[in-house]
Order: structure tokens, then sequence, then C-alpha cells
């Protein structure tokens, strides 16, 4: 009986000495036992900061050249779908960035998706975005002449590059809501060598 008792009493005096030892990670990286425990920056590795990357939708159109793709890309990032930022970016088939652009995911709510604009959730805004997301790159948003021969020069665009536009028949629109929710074109001007807003 005394061979089975005292590994017992051992094997339990041990489990309750673990148990009240303190590792250096429980108590945050000092030695002070009565500091409470703070992660570090290894343990905040799956945790959502302003630039996680939420949602990423990618299109590929003619836009800068008739012989090659772009590739376009909208990214949302942030820690709540309707808090984020939408990324706008258009990509050369060179793989330069022709056009890097910020804009709030609520400008990419279309109102008709909403019920109830006024009565609409956090959920039901949530929704929207996403439904935002999934046609921002809709076909029928690219136009072709970006700039119709009978339009009038827009009083936010600067004469070099409306004319730049409209001069090349060839040249895509692609229309988008913009920051401040207003739609707006953009088109790649050959003669500037640049993605321009040719209408707002």
């Amino acid at each position: 009986m005394k061979k089975l008792v005292l590994p017992a009493a051992g094997a339990l005096f041990l489990l309750q000495l673990s148990s009240c030892i303190n590792t250096e990670r429980e108590v945050g990286t000092s030695k002070n036992n009565d500091r409470v425990f703070t992660p570090t920056p290894e343990a905040n590795r799956g945790r959502v900061s302003e630039r996680t990357v939420l949602r990423t939708v990618n299109a590929t159109h003619s836009f800068s050249s008739a012989k090659t793709k772009d590739k376009f890309v909208l990214q949302l990032r942030g820690t709540k779908i309707a808090t984020s930022q939408a990324y706008f970016i258009i990509v050369g088939p060179t793989g330069d960035t022709l056009r890097k652009e910020m804009i709030p995911a609520t400008a990419l709510i279309n109102e008709r998706n909403l019920d109830d604009p006024q009565a609409a959730t956090v959920r039901d805004k949530e929704i929207a975005i996403l439904q935002g997301m999934n046609s921002f790159f809709s076909e029928d948003r690219f136009v072709q002449p970006a700039v119709a021969r009978t339009a009038t020069q827009p009083e936010n665009v600067d004469t070099q590059t409306w004319t730049s536009v409209k001069d090349d028949s060839r040249a895509v629109g692609f229309d988008y809501p913009a920051a401040d929710g207003r739609e707006r074109r953009l088109a790649y001007s050959k003669k500037l060598g640049r993605a321009v807003v040719v209408a707002e």
C-alpha cells in the first residue's frame, strides 16, 4: 500500500506545483510576476487591422492598349466591411500601376439594393457593399469611345486631357463611383501616357 501512496502523493505534488508556476509569456516580457499579460506582436498576427484585406475582386479588360488587357483590382481593407476603404487599382500589362485610388466602402452602395435606405441596418449596408463590389467591373461600366464626338468638355477637366482622349476613338472609358459618391469616368490618354478623369 505504501508503494502506491508515495508515488500518487508525489504526482499530486508535482501537478500542484506546475499549476502555480507562471511562464514568462503569461506575465508579459518582464520577470515581474504581478504584471498583467499583454500579448506580444507575434500574438497579434491573427488580429484584424486597418490594413487587413477583407475581400478582393479582380477583372481584366482592354484599357491602355487594344492589344493587351489591363488588370483591374478592387480591394476592401479595414476592420469591418461597413467602415472599410476600397482600394481601386489598375495595373497595366507591363506591371505599371496606371491608377490607384481609395474610395470609402459606403460609396459602393447602390441604394436600389436597399429596401429602405433610411432604415438600413449595418448588415444591410454590408451586403449592399459586397453587391457593389461584385458589379464594380461589370461589362456595362466600360464604354468605347470614352468620349463621344458630340460630348462637351466638363468645367473640371482641362483642355489638354479632354482633347487627348476625345481625339482617340479607340479609347476605353470606365465608369465608377468616386469617393464623394458621384459617378466618374476614367480613360487612358495615350498622348499623356496615363489614366485621366474625363467626366465627373
